[in-house]
């Protein structure tokens, strides 16, 4: 067991690429501000107008594969962050404080900010779910809580590189954590095997976002108890986008989720 913990340590934070990571504006892939202007533009176009054409639904034959193996990457990749990032913070944190609260002179450097990165670019690759929705025919599930996410979580994923922000570690390691329950049953779907724990991912995402609050009122504490956290601005924002979200997630479970008796008071079998 030891052994696997040094080698998978080496893997995920020592490995020089990791260790040695620095976001650089303007220098690191797609980290300029112009290229996460265009991603997000041309994500929102291509969504409209394969919206637009009105493109009769890919054979499930042919679709089917396809969603299942970028389901199964995402998972794997899901879980790698999960695990990258809790390792790191274990390694970089000079004290438990500095987990939700960066010093303002806090650099984007080191193996914590280098699973960051690789969480911003995930969530580029996560337009494809909106491309496999779109070819499937599924306007049901082509919601407006779907886009508005995909769309603002990049600009908040980039915010906490470029200006350091506070807290996100928690978010980086939940949020990968429930993308590895979201994206295993996609995956199952995907090979014919539906589960019957759907409700659960969305539970987990409410969750999710509830103790995202809580957590932040430490934040809180230490931003105005001493010199400031890191990046409080931006904090500001995601903080905003996800009680947006929260609302969002809340309303969907209501109405997707509703106990039997109120199916059949509203006309449902």
């Amino acid at each position: 067991m030891e052994a696997l913990y040094t080698n998978l340590h080496y893997l995920l934070v020592d490995n020089p690429t990791i260790s040695q990571f620095e976001w650089k504006t303007g220098e690191t892939f797609a980290s300029s501000l112009q290229f996460l202007n265009l991603t997000v533009i041309f994500y929102l176009s291509l969504t409209f107008f394969l919206r637009r054409l009105s493109l009769p639904p890919i054979k499930s034959s042919i679709l089917r594969p396809i969603s299942a193996v970028h389901n199964l990457i995402l998972l794997l990749l899901s879980l790698t962050m999960a695990i990258g990032v809790i390792l790191s913070v274990l390694s970089q944190m000079p004290n438990p404080k500095w987990i939700v609260c960066f010093p303002i002179s806090q650099t984007p450097k080191g193996p914590v900010f280098f699973w960051a990165y690789i969480f911003y670019l995930s969530k580029i690759l996560e337009f494809v779910d909106t491309v496999l929705i779109i070819l499937a025919g599924s306007n049901r599930r082509l919601s407006f809580l779907h886009v508005y996410h995909h769309t603002v979580v990049v600009i908040m994923c980039y915010q906490w590189l470029s200006k350091s922000q506070s807290l996100f570690p928690i978010g980086l390691a939940t949020n990968s954590l429930v993308h590895v329950l979201m994206y295993g049953y996609y995956f199952a779907c995907a090979i014919g095997k539906k589960p019957r724990w759907k409700k659960v991912v969305t539970n987990c995402q409410i969750v999710q976002f509830l103790f995202g609050f809580v957590i932040s009122t430490v934040m809180i504490y230490y931003h105005f108890k001493g010199p400031g956290c890191s990046g409080i601005w931006e904090w500001c924002f995601s903080a905003t986008f996800n009680a947006t979200l929260l609302a969002l997630f809340v309303d969907f479970h209501s109405k997707n989720y509703k106990p039997p008796s109120m199916m059949k008071i509203n006309g449902h079998d």
